[in-house]
């Protein structure tokens, strides 16, 4: 089973190419499931594969949580691959703790390098940086899905100091000072399609007056302003000079719920 989290995009690209590379035709969002308040076990007979962005050198909180908030019959063995525009630093560490207090078997972390998104903080790149980075990633996914159908355990990485760090004490400041929604703004381009609403995992969003308004529980997935079809909504001043970046299939999350193939 790949159960996958993602805000723009990235994240679902390599939870379905994977599935596909190992053969694997149950295909959850956790997207959903957050924005439904699922926590209803699943069962799975083969490993269970879990693919999500990197947020601050870790898995997001909201992953975590909901992996700890959900029952996992069936397969025990867990698979952690993390999409990222550098480097996912100690992530595995903490994935092994959080599989030790899951009961669930650290079967290991690969990251992918995928475009970087997070427009709030960082630049973008353009479409033909994004084709080119893509088409990268394209066999590091393939040599993943390669070891999980040989039932290989990824290798454990070695990891600096500097790494320790990052995914350690700066993460919880990372929550702390910068994941929030007191930046979002939006402008007059909005139609009030309601789309920054329905795309939102958490349901941090709602129209008021036809115009969106973040209600504070936000983890920076970037979805609304990512994919807001007439670049309405910014994030503090330097977002809206940057490329929006959306590759999200909306009918595998939104429209018609989980992909069964």
């Amino acid at each position: 089973m790949v159960l996958y989290f993602s805000g723009t995009g990235n994240s679902q690209f390599a939870a379905l190419r994977l599935a596909e590379g190992i053969g694997d035709n149950e295909v959850v969002s956790i997207n959903r499931h957050l924005k439904e308040g699922k926590h209803a076990a699943l069962r799975s007979e083969r490993p269970l594969v879990f693919v999500a962005p990197t947020y601050c050198w870790r898995m997001p909180k909201v992953v975590e949580r909901w992996i700890m908030d959900t029952g996992f019959e069936g397969c025990q063995d867990a698979y952690f691959v993390l999409t990222c525009g550098g480097d996912c630093g100690n992530a595995a560490a903490h994935a092994e703790k959080l599989c030790a207090k899951k009961g669930l078997r650290f079967c290991g972390l690969a990251s992918v390098v995928m475009p970087e998104n997070y427009l709030a903080l960082f630049p973008t790149p353009d479409e033909a940086e994004c084709r080119s980075i893509m088409g990268r990633a394209l066999p590091q996914i393939a040599g993943v899905a390669e070891r999980i159908r040989a039932g290989q355990c990824f290798p454990k990485p070695s990891v600096s100091l500097v790494s320790r760090l990052e995914s350690g004490p700066v993460n919880p400041l990372f929550y702390a000072f910068c994941v929030h929604d007191k930046g979002f703004a939006v402008s007059e381009r909005c139609v009030s399609c309601g789309k920054c609403a329905a795309r939102c995992p958490l349901n941090n969003i709602e129209l008021v007056a036809g115009r969106p308004t973040w209600r504070g529980n936000c983890t920076h997935c970037m979805a609304c302003i990512g994919g807001c079809p007439t670049a309405a909504i910014t994030y503090k001043a330097k977002s809206g000079a940057r490329n929006q970046y959306y590759i999200m299939d909306d009918t595998l999350c939104w429209e018609s719920g989980e992909q069964e193939r």
